[in-house]
């Protein structure tokens, strides 16, 4: 079954190999070999192949609401933990830790639990630590960005559940393509503004800055579409169970992103207050 997602693509791939290496290859166990006899699946002594479940939608939904758990806790705990004092540091540290895991997770071709259980972590202190910074300058405005976001999220599974909304292979390039500019953009920005004290626009409450948020919310809402296509296609193409926590870290990448930017378009509305 082929599918426009070049990850899932090279997962397909590499699911393939892991069920082929179940199997004894030529040469082994008197396949090929003359003079021996070829044994085959059910004889004594023909290795049995361990039964790996393969992936469904109900194995992401459970691994999503583990790693979201897991991003809660690992975020309350910064916020009580950590002191006022060291909150630039921490999540700035945070930030950059959790961005190379993230990459690193991306462009893996093999699925691998234990990192995606310490993105969350370490995302989970990241949200945590700029959540308390934005609570204590806007009292309630945590609250409102977590109900957009989930509120959000159920809208756009609605939408595409409904099939209103379809990843075509167009949808996918597209959204791809939109995702790594304004990836690129935010990282420049960032930069900028941490090493040199460059003041763009875009993220200083001004009708630029809120522009360019809007149109962040847009994009993270229908990378949601991306997410859902990734699971369908995953259980379709049969991968191996443990993928599906790579699916769900996709799922949670989307939220964050999601919660971040709608943290910041309600802090400029309520700057005034």
């Amino acid at each position: 079954m082929k599918t426009s997602n070049p990850v899932l693509a090279r997962l397909g791939q590499a699911a393939e190999r892991e069920r082929s290496a179940g199997y004894a290859p030529p040469g082994q166990y008197g396949h090929g070999q003359p003079g021996i006899p070829q044994q085959y699946p059910g004889q004594p002594g023909y290795p049995v192949a361990p039964a790996a479940g393969t992936m469904s939608i109900d194995d992401v939904v459970v691994k999503t609401v583990a790693l979201l758990g897991i991003l809660g806790v690992s975020a309350a705990a910064a916020w009580v933990l950590v002191p006022d004092a060291l909150l630039g540091p921490a999540w700035l540290g945070a930030a950059m830790v959790g961005l190379v895991l993230g990459l690193i997770i991306s462009f893996s071709r093999m699925a691998n639990p234990a990192l995606v259980v310490a993105y969350a972590v370490v995302e989970g202190a990241f949200v945590g630590l700029v959540s308390k910074a934005y609570e204590t300058a806007f009292e309630g405005i945590v609250l409102q960005a977590v109900v957009a976001t989930f509120g959000v999220f159920f809208v756009m599974a609605m939408l595409y559940k409904a099939k209103v909304i379809r990843a075509t292979p167009k949808f996918v390039k597209g959204m791809i393509a939109v995702m790594a500019g304004l990836f690129a953009v935010m990282l420049i920005n960032f930069a900028l503004a941490v090493f040199f004290d460059v003041n763009t626009g875009l993220r200083d409450g001004s009708p630029l800055a809120i522009g360019f948020s809007l149109v962040c919310i847009v994009v993270a809402s229908l990378s949601f579409v991306l997410s859902f296509k990734e699971v369908e296609d995953g259980v379709r193409m049969g991968l191996p169970q443990r993928y599906s926590w790579t699916a769900a870290f996709g799922i949670v990448v989307s939220l964050v992103w999601l919660y971040l930017e709608l943290l910041r378009l309600l802090s400029y509305f309520q700057g005034d207050d």
